[in-house]
């Protein structure tokens, strides 16, 4: 019960943040740079949303493995919409900086997402079992690893160089993210209490969301 009312608590809040937020940068954001923080915000809200509601749901229920099918889709629902959240991610940096487009850059960006998405859809995933693959979980994060760490380069790269300040924690919150992942990508289905390590990790995804709401802030004056 008191790990039911925890994460619920804590799920509710976090989600309700990431939604509100996205929205009023979506909907009233003085650029479009801005409405495109919002965009991600909320997607990355209405991503997950896809898996802790059933989560909750569960947990006040019937439990987690009676839920696996749910608890499934909604796995692979986030992990399709965390790959477009850095694609989006990358588009801020590159609109943010100003920097002039590397074709490179882009299509590897690209070319890693689709990886990532099309791995995600294949049926050996078996997204609808309670305890899936190692192998294929590993497999699918790779590219999606990758992406992290493009992502942490290029912003510290461009930070140091322009000495900002809204985004200068970009580096490190996604470090810290993917740094609190992939020991649950790794040991959750051996010791389940590795999975608390995704409360920090959602903690690191808040912070980015602050970053674009800082953005949002200062274009309002």
């Amino acid at each position: 019960m008191a790990q039911a009312i925890g994460e619920t608590v804590f799920d509710v809040l976090y989600l309700s943040f990431a939604l509100g937020v996205g929205l009023i940068m979506l909907l009233r954001g003085a650029t479009p740079l801005v409405r495109k923080a919002g965009a991600m915000a909320a997607l990355l809200g209405a991503g997950d949303s896809f898996h802790l509601v059933p989560r909750a749901y569960a947990l006040w229920t019937t439990g987690l493995e009676a839920n696996a099918a749910a608890l499934g889709v909604g796995k692979f629902i986030t992990s399709i919409t965390m790959t477009l959240f850095y694609l989006i991610l990358y588009y801020i940096w590159r609109d943010y900086y100003r920097v002039e487009e590397s074709r490179g850059l882009t299509g590897a960006m690209w070319a890693l997402a689709l990886t990532r998405i099309g791995l995600c859809l294949l049926p050996q995933n078996q997204w609808l079992a309670y305890r899936q693959p190692l192998f294929w979980g590993v497999l699918r994060n790779i590219p999606f690893g990758v992406m992290g760490i493009l992502i942490i380069v290029i912003f510290a790269r461009e930070g140091k160089r322009t000495g900002d300040r809204v985004f200068r924690g970009m580096p490190l919150a996604v470090a810290l993210s993917f740094g609190f992942y992939l020991p649950v990508v790794l040991f959750s289905g051996v010791a389940p209490a590795v999975g608390m390590l995704m409360i920090p990790k959602t903690l690191a995804y808040v912070w980015v969301v602050w970053m674009g709401w800082s953005l949002h802030r200062q274009t309002r004056g």
